[in-house]
């Protein structure tokens, strides 16, 4: 699996722990930084994630920030990305199960080591369930596809 991962000034130890985590589960992964703690713009590093995962050309994502909030709210405006804010297993799962989210948010501030490694090992095994799940992103896809729509001839509805 193809994994981008990025965070805030406040992600950065996270990010690299998460990065270790993730190779020892033989996934590769693709780090967009930031390396170092000095203070960046999380929406700067929330969109190369976003970008890559909308093109396909990362499976998933993950983003870390002070709470996860802000990383989401910016990963949300690319097609076709689902991103979720997770604080605990069971938004990991459900983030997967029911959402098929494809991007997760997490609070650097706000998640043990521990609970950190707990939520990636179960956001990355749980599957989409699809059923009255799929029926609903496409409703989420229809959505999108219109706003953009609406977006290209200049109107906001």
């Amino acid at each position: 699996m193809k994994i981008g991962i990025a965070s805030d000034h406040r992600g950065v130890s996270l990010k690299s722990r998460l990065t270790q985590l993730l190779q020892s589960l033989e996934c590769e992964v693709r780090d967009f930084g930031p390396f170092e703690p000095q203070s960046v713009d999380y929406p700067d590093y929330a969109a190369q994630v976003a970008r890559e995962v909308s093109a396909g050309t990362l499976d998933r994502g993950i983003l870390i920030c002070g709470t996860g909030i802000g990383m989401c709210i910016t990963a949300n405006k690319f097609a076709g990305v689902r991103a979720a804010t997770c604080h605990d297993s069971v938004t990991a799962e459900y983030s997967r199960a029911h959402n098929d989210a494809n991007i997760i948010c997490l609070s650097a501030d706000q998640l043990s080591d521990q609970l950190a490694d707990q939520v990636i090992r179960i956001w990355l095994k749980t599957p989409f369930e699809e059923g009255r799940h799929a029926r609903r992103l496409q409703k989420i896809a229809e959505l999108e596809r219109e706003v953009a729509a609406n977006v290209i001839q200049g109107h906001a509805r």
